[in-house]
C-alpha cells in the first residue's frame, strides 16, 4: 500500500471545470453546483483502506452539511483495468453501501483528478462562494492499521466546512491528507506524481 500526501495546491486557486458520468450515466459539470455556497470535491476510491477508514464517517458528516446548502461531489480516477473493484459497477455498490448522498463520478481519462492536482484516496478540496480553493487537506488525524488508531471524527474537513459557511478565513492549518495514491494508468502519471 502505497501512502501519499495530497499536493496541497495554493489556496485561491479556482475550482476546475469538469464534466463527468456518475455509474448510471448521469453527467455532471461543475456548473451543477454553482448555486451552493461551498463546494466540496472528493477524490475516492472503492478499495482503499485510507477511504474504507473514514467512509461511513464522511458519509454522515457529507448529510449534515448537504442540509446547510453545501454541495459535495466525490471522484474515483483509478485505474479500472489494474483495480477492477473500482470500476463504475462498484462504485455503485459502494454508494448504496457506504451511503454517499452525494453524485460519486468516474473520471475515466483521470483528466479531472490532474487538474485538481488530486494525489492521493482520500484527497479533499474546498471552494467557496466564488469557487476559489479555500482548504485542501485530511479529513482528520485518524489513520487506518495502527495500533492505536484515533477516533475518526472529521474534525479538519469540519472545521473548514463551518468557516467557509460562515464567511471566515480559511484554517491557519491545514494538514496533507494522506492516502493511497491515485492509480494513474500506465505512462498517464502526472509531473507532480511521486511513489
Amino acid at each position: 500500500m502505497a501512502k501519499t500526501l495530497s499536493t496541497m495546491v495554493e489556496l485561491g486557486t479556482p475550482a476546475p471545470d469538469f464534466r463527468l458520468p456518475d455509474p448510471a450515466g448521469r453527467y455532471y459539470a461543475l456548473s451543477d453546483f454553482q448555486a451552493a455556497p461551498v463546494l466540496l470535491v472528493m477524490f475516492l476510491c472503492n478499495h482503499c483502506p485510507y477511504v474504507k477508514h473514514i467512509r461511513h464517517a464522511l458519509a454522515g458528516l457529507v448529510r449534515e452539511f448537504q442540509s446547510r446548502g453545501v454541495a459535495a461531489v466525490g471522484i474515483n480516477a483509478n485505474d479500472v483495468t489494474a483495480y477492477p473493484e473500482d470500476s463504475p459497477a462498484r462504485m455503485a455498490e459502494e454508494m448504496a453501501a457506504a451511503g454517499y448522498t452525494f453524485p460519486y463520478l468516474f473520471d475515466e481519462s483521470q483528466a479531472v483528478a490532474k487538474a485538481y492536482r488530486a494525489a492521493c484516496t482520500p484527497d479533499f478540496f474546498v471552494y467557496d462562494r466564488q469557487r476559489r480553493l479555500f482548504y485542501r487537506g485530511q479529513f482528520d488525524d485518524s489513520r487506518p492499521r495502527v495500533e492505536h488508531p484515533l477516533p475518526v471524527t472529521g474534525q479538519d474537513l469540519r472545521a473548514a466546512l463551518e468557516a467557509a459557511l460562515a464567511g471566515h478565513p480559511p484554517p491557519a492549518v491545514q494538514k496533507p491528507s494522506l492516502g493511497c495514491n491515485i492509480k494513474w494508468k500506465p505512462g498517464n502519471e502526472p509531473d507532480y506524481f511521486k511513489i
